[in-house]
């Protein structure tokens, strides 16, 4: 039994029968991926989150993923400024839901594996295995050095993630054992009890780089990557490379996820102006220049020259693959992406609370038709969602 099919046995949400898996992103903090001044009702609350929550679990949709922020990054709107921690917000909503799954994302500098583990483990027997980890390195040097430690360079940022996630692996599926490398190490390690799943819980990361993408072959169960609006050939061959590396090298399975940003109108008129607006007229594009300064040098998803050319796609939504027009259109364009052979997307929105549930009623049903989705048991929840 590979590590995919052991989570599939158990019903885990994340690999459930849905051929294109729908998550969203961000909600924890302010203006999620959307770096704008436009108007929005959004706030990262734990009452906005629990409603949102909500009306992702009445559509069927598979899983929340926040962001692991520890300031903003400056600009009028000092995006992303206002955010909850990933660890505790996923603790309160796995309280409050019965669906849904739920990530924390971690920078793995910032927090010891131990701590890690630990909470892990109670935020997935609280919601009864509904629990993940996204695992991060750190990019943003002014976030790194808020912590007192220097930025370490790209690739052995993913030699401390080893040794970190081998140590919370051991202490999610080990007793009294020992553990000595460069960065960590534990002596007679100890936690009882274990996660609710079983070996453990799920893990992702969004490594893109190819130290990144190794090191997901290797632990993760599921890598992110971004999809170029003009890529999507290059979207299928990271597919088939992530899934023949992970089980050449390890004799694993691995899923992968991208994420996108949605605007979904009535008309493509209306789409298209809304885009306008909230990127053209009202984008803080201060904010994005400070973290297009550093963003595409120290993560190594980026290249310059994708920086520059694809900036308004960038503040639009972390230039995530676009999905602007109608419902129907929108459909068509996650059908595109569906065809590369990635497994789901993370979709981020200006105004979750206005705009989730139109996407419920008018896009959903469409990916139904298409296949990509089985139908709801009870499909009056989505008009009550829509509601």
């Amino acid at each position: 039994m590979t590590n995919l099919d052991a989570f599939r046995q158990a019903g885990n949400p994340m690999f459930n029968d849905n051929k294109f898996k729908l998550g969203i992103f961000g909600s924890n903090c302010s203006n999620a991926c959307a770096m704008t001044l436009a108007e929005t009702s959004f706030e990262p609350t734990f009452e906005q989150n629990r409603e949102i929550a909500g009306l992702l679990e009445s559509a069927g949709w598979e899983c929340m993923v926040p962001i692991a922020r520890w300031r903003g990054f400056g600009g009028p709107s000092n995006f992303n400024g206002n955010c909850m921690e990933t660890y505790t917000w996923a603790a309160s909503l796995a309280a409050v839901t019965k669906k849904i799954f739920l990530f924390a994302t971690s920078h793995v500098p910032t927090i010891h594996p131990i701590v890690a583990a630990k909470m892990g483990t109670t935020i997935d027997r609280i919601s009864k295995g509904r629990f993940g980890i996204n695992m991060v390195c750190g990019w943003f040097t002014p976030e790194m050095e808020m912590f007192g430690r220097k930025m370490m360079e790209h690739d052995t940022r993913y030699e401390y993630a080893t040794e970190w996630v081998e140590i919370v692996e051991k202490l999610w599926t080990e007793q009294w054992f020992d553990y000595e490398g460069q960065f960590l190490s534990v002596k007679q390690g100890f936690a009882d009890p274990k996660p609710w799943q079983s070996p453990r819980p799920v893990l992702i990361s969004a490594g893109s780089s190819g130290k990144g993408r190794d090191f997901a072959a290797k632990y993760c169960d599921i890598n992110f990557s971004v999809i170029e609006e003009q890529g999507l050939d290059k979207a299928a061959a990271w597919v088939k490379e992530m899934k023949k590396t992970a089980w050449e090298r390890h004799q694993r399975e691995i899923g992968t996820f991208t994420y996108s940003y949605a605007v979904v109108r009535d008309t493509e008129r209306e789409a298209k102006e809304y885009w306008d607006y909230y990127v053209n007229q009202k984008g803080d594009w201060e904010a994005a220049d400070n973290i297009c300064e550093v963003f595409g040098v120290e993560s190594g998803s980026y290249s310059p020259d994708y920086m520059d050319k694809f900036r308004r796609n960038f503040i639009a939504g972390w230039g995530g693959y676009p999905l602007v027009g109608t419902p129907e259109q929108v459909a068509d364009r996650i059908l595109e992406l569906s065809k590369t052979g990635v497994d789901g997307s993370l979709i981020t929105m200006v105004d979750y609370k206005q705009e989730l549930p139109y996407f419920n009623a008018k896009v959903l049903p469409l990916l139904e038709q298409a296949g990509l989705r089985k139908p709801l048991v009870g499909a009056r929840q989505r008009e009550l969602a829509a509601a």
